[in-house]
């Protein structure tokens, strides 16, 4: 029986998590010498490269002094706190990673509560000790503080510390006395993360994780709490309504490295992988074929935003994107909710329009961009915040933690823009040379925030929020002050145009760009929208006078990112999204149209 240690590595964005894998994968020698690979070799999705975040969590595994060491990579956002919350059921262990400068850190605080709560053991390791302004000590002490505040145990505040680099590719138990490889780390593992408990009797395992394979279909993951499995075995699979269904396993697989080899057997504690299993939900439990036993379900926390989600019905319909009927978009949003278990999807009386439910703007936002890049078409509605009711009958809704580090000298600038969206500002303190904030702010007051306090702070500000409790109504927070500017014909904008209307605000369209009637073309300097005419050619006569003509001088055109657009519209508009196009549009394209709705009562 071999050992085996399960550990996840926890820590928030950008803290560098998934590096770290990389120098375990190098440590442990899986390539060959004359190998070629890139840097974050599990961050392996264009979007998780490109955002440079971990989305998806991955599993890979490594060996060391005979011990087997199956490594859970987590996302470190809380908005996919749903992959967080299910992967940490496989692990016997965390790795909390954390920043020599930035120190623990809202999303930091947000996945120890779950481990904690698991009852696993910490490893902490103070990363970027190279980093200039680092205080490992200090962070050390807060690391424990925060551990005694989320209720650890004697034993989890017992923790090891082991500080190092993981760019650099060393790890040391003191961080003045630099090492040149990441073992004290892979000892640290063996000595104090314990062995997977062994557990005699029938089979039993929660399925935590799924794959696909376009050969066998969906693979279950998860990790054997009780017993062996074998290839070719009965099994129950126990569903979350109470139900049994029988069933045969085909094949085991177990991780090995970055990739999955075929085993006949697989003994108590280890992570495998079966297929041949059909019908299954991220949750339900693999159990003996004669007396199934289900394990309790995961609790997965609620969404706190939700989308209208529709069909893309503009005048430029089906011109970019493949996957565009109703159909293709309630199978694609409801597969999504096998695997994303923070994910709600609920159809409304009309065929073509879905509800989707989420844990915030970025959650939302990765499913639109995987989708777009998938060949659909769609438009999505304002993003809207979930109210509940109180016991007292009270209008409740969800608030966050907000922390923004900022320079010092614009500091006031971002406090003015929280207080706005009824933020409540709690500590203000120095670290190093920025200003460290921390805000008590609803979730409404957060969208559209993240801009502003860039454009305030000229892109210096680093922001991080989580999600605290449901809390009283805090009143009305002013929405986005200037109106929009809508295209009133359709077909290219010609530049003489655009010239003589900058002076009304400023265009998200360049000169050329094709438009259709009632599409949102740019922002406009006042409160109101306005109507403009984007077709008007330049009157020619036959008459020419010498340095009459002057040349066009247009701004260059303000592009928005999908957060930003997702952020930036409001309850009238739709955000128009094809595989290679952004637009935002009124919901009613027909001015006259739009003008009978207004006149409804709400």
């Amino acid at each position: 029986m071999q050992s085996i240690r399960n550990i996840a590595i926890i820590a928030h964005v950008d803290h560098g998590k998934t590096t770290l894998v990389d120098k375990i994968i190098h440590a442990s020698k899986i390539f060959r010498e004359n190998q070629e690979f890139g840097d974050l070799i599990l961050d392996n999705n264009d979007l998780e490269r490109e955002r440079g975040i971990t989305i998806t969590s991955k599993n890979v595994s490594v060996r060391y002094n005979g011990v087997k060491i199956n490594i859970i990579d987590t996302p470190g956002h809380a908005d996919f706190g749903g992959e967080v919350e299910r992967v940490l059921r496989m692990a016997d262990g965390v790795i909390l990673l954390v920043d020599a400068f930035e120190g623990p850190m809202p999303q930091t605080r947000f996945v120890l509560s779950k481990a904690i709560a698991l009852g696993l053991k910490p490893i902490v390791i103070v990363n970027k000790v190279d980093k200039e302004n680092c205080r490992p000590d200090e962070v050390h002490e807060s690391v424990f503080d925060l551990m005694f505040n989320l209720e650890a145990t004697e034993d989890q505040l017992d923790f090891p510390c082991i500080y190092g680099s993981s760019k650099q590719g060393w790890m040391s138990t003191d961080w003045k006395k630099p090492t040149d490889n990441i073992i004290p780390l892979l000892d640290a593992i063996i000595e104090h993360i314990p062995a997977s408990k062994v557990q005699e009797g029938t089979p039993q395992m929660q399925i935590t994780s799924l794959d696909y394979s376009s050969f066998v279909g969906r693979i279950a993951i998860g990790r054997l709490e009780r017993g062996t499995l074998t290839e070719g075995m009965q099994i129950s699979l126990c569903k979350a309504d109470g139900t049994t269904k029988k069933m045969r396993i085909k094949e085991l697989q177990v991780f090995e490295g970055l990739g999955k080899v075929k085993v006949e057997k697989v003994e108590c504690g280890e992570i495998c992988a079966i297929t041949g299993i059909e019908d299954f939900e991220i949750g339900d439990t693999v159990a003996d074929a004669e007396n199934p036993e289900a394990l309790a379900r995961i609790a997965i926390d609620e969404p706190t935003m939700n989308m209208l989600f529709t069909i893309n019905n503009s005048p430029f319909f089906g011109k970019e994107g493949k996957l565009v009927t109703s159909r293709h978009l309630r199978d694609r949003l409801f597969k999504e909710t096998e695997k994303n278990l923070a994910l709600k999807v609920v159809t409304t009386e009309s065929e073509d329009k879905f509800l989707v439910f989420g844990r915030g703007i970025l959650h939302l936002s990765v499913l639109i961009e995987t989708m777009r890049r998938e060949g659909y078409e769609l438009q999505v509605g304002q993003p809207q915040v979930i109210f509940k009711e109180g016991e007292n009958g009270e209008r409740l809704e969800p608030v966050e933690s907000l922390v923004v580090d900022v320079p010092a000298e614009v500091a006031g600038k971002v406090i003015e823009l929280a207080t706005q969206g009824k933020g409540e500002l709690l500590i203000m303190e120095p670290k190093g040379d920025l200003q460290h904030l921390e805000f008590n702010i609803p979730s409404r007051g957060l969208i559209g925030l993240r801009s502003k306090v860039l454009t305030a702070t000229f892109g210096e500000a680093i922001m991080a929020h989580r999600f605290i409790a449901y809390e009283p109504f805090k009143g009305a927070i002013p929405g986005r002050i200037n109106g929009s500017l809508i295209s009133m014909n359709t077909g290219p904008a010609i530049p003489y145009a655009i010239d003589k209307l900058q002076d009304r605000g400023v265009f998200f369209i360049d000169p050329g760009e094709e438009v259709y009637t009632g599409m949102v073309v740019g922002e406009h300097n006042r409160q109101n929208d306005i109507e403009v005419n984007l077709q008007a050619a330049k009157q020619l006569t036959n008459m020419r006078a010498s340095g009459t003509d002057s040349n066009t001088k247009i701004a260059p055109k303000l592009n928005f990112s999908l957060e930003e657009c997702m952020e930036f519209i409001q309850k009238d508009e739709y955000l128009e999204i094809t595989p290679k196009s952004l637009r935002m549009r009124k919901i009613w394209l027909d001015p006259n149209e739009r003008k009978r709705n207004e006149k409804k009562p709400s």
